[in-house]
């Protein structure tokens, strides 16, 4: 089967299983779901959830972030991991915001990705909810190692698989291929052990024939 033409497959039999959509992350203003995305790097959503809470109530708007102290900002971040670069770049984020774009999220990727700490993962989330725009694919961890176990890209790198799936698919699924293939990375095609007997894409997946095969392997029993 032709990449494109199972792509296609894969994208139907996955929105059977999650016919809706809505990212984990809470916001309000749109400069939230900016900051809330871009804290999410190497935490989970849940952590980042329970971060902003506090952070979005104790600086209310962009303007009092870039105007707090560093170390007070590094305190409110520190659980979601490399907290001293993610306040400096939440604090310059803000900066900028006020100085360049009076308060107002960019609607292209070229220009998000000049703000700091904004890479391209993060720009095409924001395009993706705030502008219903597409410039490219999200790919964060869960939609990368998806790409590669279904064998779209045989590199685990987030921009080789957006740049392979940005050929494979058509402009107006590229939101529904990240939307679809991160639900399905949370539920089941898990980083560490993958469910591939309950996985609805078993039969499409490469990684998952392969880890199958093995499973049976280890469970079949000796005959007597």
């Amino acid at each position: 089967m032709r990449q494109k033409q199972r792509a296609q497959t894969i994208i139907a039999l996955l929105e059977e299983e999650y016919p809706t959509f809505e990212t984990a992350l809470e916001w309000k203003e749109p400069w939230q779901l900016l900051v809330a995305v871009m804290l999410s790097a190497q935490t989970t959503d849940e952590n980042v959830n329970r971060v902003t809470k506090k952070l979005f109530k104790k600086y209310p708007s962009i303007k009092s972030i870039a105007q707090a102290p560093i170390t007070e900002v590094e305190q409110a971040v520190y659980s979601t991991g490399y907290y001293k670069a993610k306040a400096r770049n939440l604090k310059a984020l803000c900066t900028a915001l006020i100085d360049q774009h009076q308060e107002k999220i960019p609607d292209t990727l070229a220009t998000l990705t000049t703000l700091p700490g904004v890479g391209r993962k993060t720009a095409n989330v924001v395009l993706h909810v705030l502008h219903d725009k597409r410039e490219g694919i999200v790919m964060d961890t869960h939609i990368a190692r998806l790409t590669h176990r279904l064998g779209f890209t045989k590199e685990k790198s987030p921009t080789k698989g957006e740049q392979v799936m940005m050929r494979v698919l058509p402009e107006s699924q590229w939101k529904e291929w990240g939307d679809l293939l991160i639900q399905h990375g949370r539920k089941v095609c898990h980083a560490r052990k993958p469910q591939c007997e309950d996985c609805v894409l078993s039969t499409l997946c490469p990684t998952g024939t392969t880890i199958l095969k093995k499973r049976a392997k280890t469970t079949r029993r000796p005959e007597s």
